[in-house]
């Protein structure tokens, strides 16, 4: 009889496998390190301008005082959260903000999905890069210029909108103050500067449809409208999913510069949302540990929406974004 012999196969420890483990990391790391330098800039970014200043939320918990500093402060535990849901202020905020980011949703947000499957079908290369430059630039415009272009248009006083409703018999409109128009007026220049840059995202998610789609959808009779609805989308749609969830994310951060520019004496009413309030608090009324509460109150909404709106998309068959 032959006697086989069995090579016993040596199994390393669990301390080796770990090293093994980092030995591979770093030659990752090291292999590709230009794209992880390229990545540093923004890393650094976010850790000096988002994740080193939530060491101050410590002051909504506290009534800070600056010559104390905030070891000196004393602390007042959920003192200005209970304030901040007690004050009838709280629920015209909401109201405010939440009836801006539902137009947004409605009005802002399709735009410029419909604008990337028009640009799309433009067959000249001239005519469609023209096309995109021009719905483009405003994008680069400040929110000062935007609303300004806005106030020489709409104002009352040698207004080129309101010349022409006088011109045909009508009574001059006062879209500035009067509050009923500053929603509408919002949107719309939301609509104005945003929807050209949002186009990008969209045209660059449509180059990667599987031409073979297409022609298919052609062979089956469809026509250009057929195949924006049955190719074109749905190829699109992880896409349209992803901006989504983090459009919910901002749902009580619409931004303090454009509807500040606009806010005035005749239209605070619904034109006060959460990020011109911590403004109003903070810096003009120095109520820095209130405002900050109200600052870190709309973080942590914005968290759970993300996180529910993630869990949402994955459970009906979507990626999500983590």
């Amino acid at each position: 009889m032959e006697s086989t012999q069995q090579t016993a196969i040596p199994r390393l420890s669990e301390k080796e496998i770990k090293a093994k483990q980092r030995k591979k990391k770093w030659d990752k790391i090291k292999t590709n390190h230009a794209l992880y330098l390229m990545l540093l800039p923004g890393i650094l970014y976010f850790i000096v301008f988002k994740y080193l200043p939530m060491g101050g939320l410590v002051i909504a918990f506290q009534d800070y005082q600056p010559f104390l500093g905030i070891l000196g402060s004393p602390f007042v535990g959920m003192k200005h959260f209970v304030r901040l849901f007690s004050e009838d202020t709280f629920w015209m905020l909401l109201k405010n903000t939440l009836a801006i980011f539902g137009l947004d949703i409605v009005f802002a947000f399709p735009l410029p999905i419909i604008l990337a499957l028009m640009i799309n079908e433009i067959k000249n290369a001239t005519f469609k890069k023209s096309i995109q430059t021009i719905i483009y630039l405003p994008h680069f415009m400040s929110w000062v210029i935007v609303v300004s272009i806005f106030y020489v248009l709409l104002t009352t006083e040698g207004g080129v909108i309101n010349n022409i409703i006088q011109s045909f018999g009508g009574q001059k409109i006062a879209f500035l103050t009067n509050s009923h128009w500053l929603r509408p007026m919002y949107i719309i220049q939301e609509m104005w500067k945003g929807s050209g840059w949002g186009t990008i995202v969209y045209l660059a998610a449509i180059t990667n449809v599987d031409e073979q789609l297409y022609e298919a959808a052609e062979m089956d009779g469809a026509g250009k409208l057929r195949k924006m609805w049955h190719v074109t989308l749905p190829c699109i749609r992880p896409t349209i999913v992803t901006l989504f969830i983090l459009k919910i994310g901002n749902v009580l951060e619409m931004g303090f510069e454009h509807m500040f520019l606009l806010m005035n004496s005749m239209n605070k009413e619904v034109a006060q949302i959460f990020d011109t309030f911590v403004y109003t608090a903070g810096i003009k009324n120095g109520q820095l540990s209130y405002s900050t509460a109200v600052g870190m109150f709309k973080g942590v909404v914005g968290l759970i929406l993300v996180v529910a709106a993630n869990k949402l998309a994955k459970k009906v068959g979507e990626e999500g974004i983590y």
